[in-house]
């Protein structure tokens, strides 16, 4: 498992860059193994055409503490492990793609007036008020103003989290925040997007994860 999980974490890592998400070092994912309680982690600075599946660091997820003689670990990860021990999730992503941390900018949910933003999250993707970095000031920030539907959520003036049950769920949800914030501030250039009723949100949400595919 482990040997998977870390070939999981590295390509969620470096698919960062080529999908446009992020920048020089700005962003970062994690995976965890249920069965050891050992997460994978980006090491802290290290270029993501340098990462492999071997210089992952390897933290323990109760203790925090990563394994000894290891690469420092992205400086994130405390928000990694408070995510994962609150929501039970697997996987975290950090971002600071471009259109979703405009509105992370400005302190504004990216609103529900896209079918695909329905499909994949159900509800507006909220954004918190700005928090500072110290301890886990941040993983509070998260449970407190996250939809407990929605797997991301914007952070107030600084950038994007998402998470899910695995590094492909994970990256999906945060390739996806940004595909539908440049729409809608596409959109508001045109004028004011309209926002699609809750009980129509939940058709295309059940039909998404329910029925979609194979």
């Amino acid at each position: 498992m482990s040997g998977i999980l870390r070939a999981e974490v590295c390509h969620a890592n470096q698919m960062l860059p080529k999908a446009g998400l992020v920048t020089m070092h700005s962003g970062n994912a994690s995976g965890l193994d249920p069965e050891t309680g050992i997460l994978y982690i980006k090491p802290s600075g290290m270029d993501y055409d340098k990462l492999t599946p071997e210089n992952l660091v390897a933290v323990d997820l109760q203790t925090g503490l990563p394994s000894p003689g290891q690469l420092n670990p992205s400086v994130d990860l405390p928000h990694h492990l408070y995510l994962m021990r609150h929501l039970g999730v697997r996987s975290v992503i950090h971002t600071h793609s471009n259109y979703a941390t405009a509105f992370a900018a400005v302190g504004r949910s990216i609103p529900l007036v896209l079918t695909a933003i329905a499909d994949e999250f159900g509800v507006e993707i909220p954004c918190t008020p700005y928090v500072d970095n110290e301890g886990e000031h941040i993983g509070e920030a998260i449970l407190q103003f996250r939809n407990e539907r929605c797997p991301a959520i914007l952070l107030g003036n600084h950038g994007v989290f998402a998470w899910g049950d695995s590094p492909k769920a994970a990256l999906k949800a945060a390739v996806m925040v940004e595909d539908v914030a440049k729409t809608v501030w596409l959109a508001m250039q045109i004028g004011a997007p309209k926002t699609i009723p809750p009980e129509e949100a939940e058709k295309w949400y059940d039909r998404y994860h329910n029925r979609y595919g194979q």
